[in-house]
């Protein structure tokens, strides 16, 4: 199975570099599933369901989100309408929407995609890892899915490498995001798991994270003023991941960075 990941798209640029490639690397790669992070497309923060339409009209299969998933509001009764979105797992179970979806390919072939909150520097949610194997008592690789992805939406580099190691040779892929600058880590596992810290962002790279500079440095510097985080106009620049399964043992046989404007 053919995998793509596009990492944090983050407003209009990001929207835009996304939308204007996404069947073109579809039809350049075979790509089977294609999947992006939705999480900053509506001005930084969140996604509307309009933006989330517009995505699937484009070319996407599968939209994940993260710890803004609730920044429109008006994406809470989207969360539930549509299956092929998902926001973190490990958050209280009386959120809208759902941490992970096991998607059908016309071929009959299945992934299950997941999708989980970091603890170190964020804010309190349950543990990772206890969320993580009980979807893998439903889900094996091998057996009754094709392959597992999994998205770990946190600050810190050790706690996303701790999942990688301790999910190597269970889940397909581990990918990284959130931080919104791409990592250049990406390999297998000793034992068969694909890996990346960060997939980096989709968005204008000339900003701090997909902002303009200017509120930033003010913030850097101390200087209270009531700057807002304004998301930055440049080009777009796409980040994401390729990442290719064996279909008999869902295990990664390879996994490609790629960029494209």
């Amino acid at each position: 199975m053919k995998i793509f990941y596009c990492g944090d798209v983050v407003a209009r640029s990001g929207r835009e570099v996304v939308y204007n490639n996404m069947q073109r690397l579809k039809d350049e790669y075979k790509i089977d599933v294609m999947m992006v992070n939705v999480e900053n497309a509506a001005h930084g923060f969140g996604v509307t369901p309009g933006m989330c339409r517009e995505f699937f009209a484009k070319g996407a299969d599968i939209l994940l989100t993260g710890n803004h998933f609730l920044n429109q509001r008006d994406i809470i009764p989207y969360l539930d309408d549509c299956k092929n979105i998902i926001r973190p797992l490990n958050i209280p179970t009386d959120n809208a929407g759902r941490g992970f979806l096991c998607y059908e390919l016309a071929d009959g072939r299945k992934i299950a995609v997941i999708q989980v909150l970091g603890r170190l520097y964020m804010e309190a949610v349950d543990c990772p890892v206890q969320a993580i194997d009980k979807i893998l008592q439903q889900y094996a690789l091998g057996k009754n899915c094709s392959a597992v992805f999994v998205d770990i939406h946190a600050e810190a580099t050790s706690e996303k490498l701790s999942l990688g190691y301790y999910l190597d040779g269970k889940v397909s892929c581990v990918a990284g995001t959130h931080t919104h600058v791409p990592t250049a880590d990406a390999r297998v596992l000793p034992k068969g798991t694909a890996y990346i810290t960060d997939v980096g962002m989709c968005g204008d790279y000339n900003s701090v994270l997909g902002f303009m500079p200017e509120a930033p440095i003010n913030r850097l510097r101390r200087h209270y003023v009531a700057d807002r985080l304004i998301p930055a106009t440049g080009e777009g620049t796409l980040y994401g991941i390729l990442v290719e399964t064996n279909d008999k043992t869902g295990l990664a046989e390879k996994i490609t960075q790629i960029v494209a404007k």
